[in-house]
Order: structure tokens, then sequence, then C-alpha cells
């Protein structure tokens, strides 16, 4: 009863369109009706611990990174690189985005900046080079989503903060999985693309690569200043992000001087928005984590999969479908929020690496955010790009199959994930 009551009233909450947040608290307050502790002490005290954590200053760090990355010219030389690279290929545009959303990735750490920069540059690109503009587009989406699981991870770092796990181990377990998934991108695009009738644009001579490259190497630095950094103990997860917002800041401003001292002040507003969405939702959802542990819930739940605990590979794979069915109605955010403080228990209970469940989690959310309906990248992608919502579903579809194959090879072979990230640090 007591977990009707919660997914009930979190559910009923959303149906009528309450903003998630909101949603999240009522469902704590209908809980504690329901155990009859109520008390509005409880639930002021769990928004301002929610919010009081310094692991989570690394969420406004990313966003600003991720901001001044795309105002900046950091995203445009990194697309440059990999045209330079691979663009004269056969459908070399699809690789250049792939290879330019791995690179990417490792800046911003947002799917949803990642989305809105590659729409802008590469779209009118391949649609001029022959390519379908809906295909085009859905292969963007679905690069984009590497975004949050390359370290480093906007994703990685709510779940370890919520789910008491190591970011750092996530962030570094999170590197291969990451190159899985654009690989499996660019095998899906090389089938979609044969399809196609297409002028792939002249071959960049080795003068003119190693121009790119001169040119892109402030902004390729970035992300290797990140991984070596983190590997080697140099700064934690937190402060990485500081570094990375610092040295966008300076590569815009003073290298590539694309973002004039006017537009600073805009770009700290909209990365400071986007940072009070997400910080809040945080802060609501640690009102129904602690309610979670208090009732009890999370034992329930044992209970239920109790036939699944002496299989782990079972128990994932079911774990991993309710994840994907939660996928397609809410955003990555309130997911991780929402399931993690359900799910760790059970997971510990049945012995499974709570970092290699992570990146498996993250990589799940990450997929769910080109699922329909909700699908935010694809409301990004369908805006920026100027193209329907429905022709963009049908295109993505591909993309997104070979990623839920990924995701389940790496379900079904751990070494995959678990035996990269040992060599790593792990």
């Amino acid at each position: 009863m007591t977990i009707l009551v919660f997914a009930g009233s979190l559910l009923g909450t959303m149906a009528i369109g309450m903003p998630i947040a909101f949603a999240l608290l009522l469902a704590g307050v209908a809980l504690m009706h329901y155990l009859d502790i109520f008390d509005p002490q409880i639930i002021a005290q769990n928004i301002i611990n929610g919010a009081d954590s310094f692991p989570l200053m690394a969420v406004p760090f990313f966003m600003l990174a991720g901001e001044l990355m795309n105002t900046g010219g950091l995203s445009k030389r990194i697309v440059n690189v990999a045209l330079a690279a691979v663009g004269h290929v056969k459908g070399g545009l699809g690789y250049v985005a792939i290879l330019a959303a791995c690179v990417i990735s490792a800046l911003s750490g947002s799917a949803v900046a990642d989305a809105a920069a590659l729409s802008a540059l590469l779209v009118p690109m391949m649609v001029r080079a022959g390519h379908s503009k809906a295909r085009s587009a859905g292969l963007i989406a679905a690069s984009s989503v590497i975004g949050p699981i390359i370290p480093p991870s906007i994703g990685f770092v709510i779940f370890g903060v919520i789910g008491g796990v190591s970011i750092t181990k996530l962030f570094l377990a999170g590197l291969v999985p990451g190159l899985i998934i654009g690989l499996a991108l660019a095998l899906a695009w090389w089938w979609e693309v044969r399809k196609e009738n297409v002028v792939p644009p002249p071959k960049q001579s080795a003068r003119e690569l190693g121009r790119a490259l001169v040119d892109g190497v402030w902004a390729l630095m970035l992300p290797v200043i990140i991984i070596v950094g983190l590997k080697f103990g140099v700064f934690t997860p937190t402060e990485s992000a500081v570094v990375a917002a610092v040295y966008s800041l300076f590569v815009a401003t003073c290298v590539y001087r694309e973002l004039k001292p006017s537009e600073i002040y805009g770009v700290f507003v909209t990365a400071a928005k986007t940072t009070a969405v997400v910080m809040f939702l945080v802060a609501a959802a640690l009102v129904s984590s602690w309610l979670i542990t208090v009732s009890d819930i999370a034992n329930d739940l044992v209970a239920l999969l109790q036939p699944l605990m002496g299989n782990q590979t079972l128990l994932l794979l079911a774990i991993m479908a309710v994840v994907i069915v939660v996928g397609t109605a809410m955003d990555m955010t309130p997911t991780i929020l929402v399931l993690t403080p359900v799910l760790m228990p059970i997971i510990k209970s049945a012995g499974i690496d709570p970092v290699y469940f992570g990146v498996l989690f993250i990589v799940n959310n990450s997929i769910g955010l080109i699922t329909p309906p909700v699908g935010t990248v694809l409301n990004v992608v369908s805006g920026v790009a100027r193209i329907s919502m429905e022709d963009l579903i049908k295109a993505v579809w591909p993309f997104m199959l070979v990623q839920f194959v990924a995701l389940l090879l790496m379900v079904l072979f751990p070494q995959l994930v678990m035996w990269p990230a040992s060599l790593i640090g792990h």
C-alpha cells in the first residue's frame, strides 16, 4: 500500500501537468500523511539538506562550461577538426557528428547543450550535402545522448550524490561505454547512409587538417585536462567542473575571442536559470528519498524482486526494462532522483557493483532523452533544426535501437564496462 500511495500521488500530480519538483514534494506530503508523521519542518529540513551538498556544486559549473563552449567557439572548432579528419568519406558528415559528440561530451556533460550546438552547426551542412534532413537530425539527436555518459557528466554527479557512489569512479567508468555507444551509432549510420546518394565534401589536405588541429587544440585540450586530472587525483569531480568553466571562459574570451565581454552576463544568467531548475529538483527529491527510507519501500521492492535476486543478469534486465518505460514519460534528472533511492538497496542486496550499475543506469537514462513522447533532446533538435517531431521520431528509431542493443551487451557482458574501468582507476 505504501508503494501505491507514493507512486499514485506522484503519477497523479504529473498527469495533471504539475512540474516534477512540486509533484515530488506533494508525493512526499501524501506519504507523510499516510504514515501519520506529517511535519512541515521535516520537509523544509530535507529541502535545505538536499541542496546543501559540495559535490552538487559541479552542476552549475558544468552548466556554465557548456554555455561558454557553445557561445565561445569551442564546439565549432571541434566540429571543424572532425570534418577535416573524416568528412570526406561517404556519409562522412554523419561520422563527424558522432566524433564531435564524443569530444564535446567531455566538455559540457549535458545532452541538451550538445544537441543544440551540433544541430545548429551540422544539420544545414548535412542537408546541403544531400542527406535527408530527418535522418541527419535523428543521428545528431542520438549522438547527443553520449553527453551524459562520457565524463564529465551531470547525470553521474547527481546519481553519485543521491546513491552515495564515488563520482570519480563513475566518471572514469563511463568513458568506455560512451565510446561503445558512439561505435554503435557509427555502424547504424553506415547502414542507413547506403540508401542515400550524397556528395561528400572534398578530402582536405594534410596541411588543412593540421591547420584545423592547431586552431582546435585549445578546445581539444579540455577533455584531456579533466580526464588526466581525475585519473591522477589532481582535482575532485567538483573541482574539475570549476576547471572546465574557467578554462572555457579563458579560451572563449582571450584565445578565440568569440565571446564578447558584453555577452558574458547573459551566458551566466542562462546557466544560472538552468542550474536553478536542476537544484530545486534535487532538493525536492531529497524529501521523497528520506520518506522512501523511513517507509521501507525499498525493502518491499526487494521482497517483490526476491525471485530474481539470485541471478544478477536477470535482475539487471528487469530493472533496465523498468527504467526504459519510465524514461518514455520522465526526463533524465527526475528519473535519477526518483529511482536511485529505490533501486540502490536492491542493487546492494543482490551484490551488484554500484559503479557498474550506475553506468548502466545513466546510459539507460541518457537513451531515454530521445524516447518519445517526452524526449527532451528530441524537442531541442526539432526546434533548432526546424523539423517536425513526427519526422524526427521516425528517423531516430534505428539509432535508438542500436543504443539499446549496446546497453543489452553491457548487461550481458559486464567486462565491457568493468574490465576497462579497472585499468583506469576503478
